[in-house]
């Protein structure tokens, strides 16, 4: 598993709003996710959040449009929003429709090739991703959670 590139950040009541970028082993290619980093994770370890977006979004929806920061930050509650799916594949058909393909992933292992090389997405966010955000953040593996609307 590689180290998450840090592709861009912002302070953020008192803590830090983080993008990030990985070579994804579930996904085969490379994945993106946000993160809002408390400011008590500074002085050890804190429970962590996953927030599983929707139909045709991103990893950037959750953290610029729910406004969960500042509870985040009065609670040392850490915040991961992953992408909704792989984006890369360049599959046939991949991007035909709105409702499937790219943006549309449903967290969900694909059966069928191509797409089971690639939509990997129930694989990814249950393993693949914790599995990074425990290895390269301060967190409590005890205290996790999962969320989501819509697809997620």
């Amino acid at each position: 598993m590689t180290a998450p590139t840090l592709t861009k950040q912002a302070a953020c009541f008192g803590g830090t709003v983080a993008y990030y970028s990985h070579v994804s082993v579930e996904c085969g290619c490379d994945m993106r996710f946000a993160v809002f980093i408390p400011p008590q994770a500074a002085s050890g370890p804190v429970p962590v959040l996953y927030y599983l977006s929707g139909l045709t979004c991103t990893e950037e929806n959750f953290t610029a449009k729910a406004g969960a920061q500042r509870y985040a930050a009065q609670h040392g509650l850490m915040l991961v929003a992953p992408d909704t799916s792989p984006r890369g594949a360049n599959l046939p058909g991949e991007d035909d429709d709105w409702d499937f393909g790219t943006g549309a992933g449903f967290y969900v292992d694909a059966t069928e090739a191509p797409w089971n090389n690639y939509y990997r997405m129930y694989s990814y966010v249950t393993k693949e991703l914790p599995e990074l955000i425990a290895q390269n953040f301060s967190i409590r593996g005890d205290r996790q959670g999962i969320f989501g609307h819509s697809m997620g």
